[in-house]
């Protein structure tokens, strides 16, 4: 048998050829896997910072409330769901609400928090340096009309 016949034969084997494919396929996939869960937990956290601010805003609308009312109870919120509230940034805005019948006064909570990805931002690490994928800043706001007391 010559060389031409054993490269020929050597091609048309196929064993080994499904752990050879699974080997190449199986880095993708859990890389894609990993986007999905990151993303996932992207978005359980950008849910609970949009219900803080609203929590934030409920607080901020009733009469007698102070700034640090509002911030303890969106550090609360956050809290309660696992987040660390010491990196929250909160900000509180009074507003004029635009309405048919005039204007009045609101209040708008805007609440910042840094997500850390968890499974991309290692790996982008290790492929990218300087790192400039590992942290995301998300926001979220909340407007309210405020409330006036009872008699007023």
């Amino acid at each position: 048998m010559n060389v031409r016949h054993r490269v020929a034969a050597f091609a048309r084997e196929t064993r080994g050829a499904e752990v050879l494919e699974f080997a190449l396929v199986l880095p993708l996939f859990l890389f894609l896997a990993a986007g999905i869960i990151d993303m996932g937990f992207l978005f359980n956290n950008y849910q609970t910072l949009t219900n803080a601010a609203r929590e934030g805003a409920r607080v901020a609308i009733v009469p007698g409330a102070t700034d640090t009312d509002i911030r303890d109870r969106v550090k609360q919120y956050l809290q309660a769901d696992g987040m660390n509230p010491g990196s929250v940034t909160t900000t509180i805005t009074p507003v004029q609400i635009v309405l048919a019948s005039g204007l009045v006064n609101g209040v708008k909570i805007s609440v910042a928090y840094p997500y850390n990805y968890m499974v991309l931002g290692p790996l982008a690490h290790m492929v990218q340096s300087p790192n400039t994928f590992g942290t995301l800043t998300i926001t979220a706001a909340a407007t309210m009309r405020t409330e006036l007391a009872a008699g007023l």
